[in-house]
């Protein structure tokens, strides 16, 4: 099974960009978008024999998450049961025979950081809801987490120390997750590697000269790593200041 994760910035856009070249190429039985910006009826695309799950938020052009699966899935959650947390549409969770897959978008903190109180108590209450799950059946989160978790995950980490992504309180939160019992799977594939990145900034010619950071990231539950095969940076895909990102499984 290849499941894909890509937030694309607003799918209206990469639509226009040749996101369908790259869907029917890599042909996936899932594949998970975040940052949307747009309701059902807005988008232009119904690929045959995908069952299709959207979450848009409650204001019009912001966030949004979606789901485009082959495999019918046995149950779908939309948001964390959460209130304060579930009018932006960042969160789809689809339970299949023997996972629950959920798509996220982290809400990033603003670059004045004004967001990272409110970014705090998003990340304690999502790790509480996978937890959760995860008394169920195994767990893969995929989707933009909206940190770099280690100086391995940025160009230029000191220079950033502080900056919104890179922070030490959204750093420590990822910590916690993985310290909890979750993997992420790149890192585990790829221990030493650098200069692997998911997104780049429009300005100063980031994308062409590698100078980025890896904020978007598949992570499993630990009892469940043994079932993935194999992890893709799909870096040359263009269409969004980030790129797709995939596993097998």
């Amino acid at each position: 099974m290849k499941i894909i994760s890509w937030n694309v910035a607003g799918f209206r856009a990469c639509l226009n960009k040749g996101f369908d070249k790259f869907f029917y190429e890599e042909n996936p039985d899932i594949i998970c978008l975040q940052e949307v910006k747009a309701e059902l009826s807005q988008i232009p695309f119904d690929p045959i024999g995908y069952y299709v799950y959207i979450n848009p938020a409650e204001k019009k052009g912001y966030s949004g998450t979606l789901v485009y699966t082959k495999i019918k899935p046995l149950n779908v959650i939309y948001g964390m049961n959460v209130d304060k947390h579930d009018h932006e549409g960042r969160l789809i969770t689809l339970e299949y025979e023997k996972f629950y897959l959920v798509c996220m978008y982290t809400p990033n903190v603003k670059r004045d950081l004004s967001r990272l109180e409110y970014r705090m108590q998003w990340e304690d209450d999502f790790l509480k809801y996978v937890k959760n799950l995860e008394k169920h059946k195994p767990v893969i989160i995929c989707g933009d987490f909206n940190v770099a978790h280690t100086e391995k995950d940025i160009k230029n980490a000191k220079a950033n120390i502080g900056n919104a992504g890179f922070t030490y309180e959204e750093r420590e939160k990822f910590t916690n997750l993985l310290n909890s019992g979750f993997i992420d799977i790149y890192r585990y594939f790829n221990p030493d590697v650098t200069d692997a990145y998911t997104w780049w900034s429009y300005m100063g010619n980031a994308r062409a000269n590698n100078i980025g950071w890896r904020i978007d990231y598949f992570i499993t539950s630990k009892m469940f790593i043994k079932n993935i095969i194999n992890i893709k940076i799909y870096k040359d895909v263009m269409g969004s200041d980030h790129c797709p990102i995939g596993i097998e499984v």
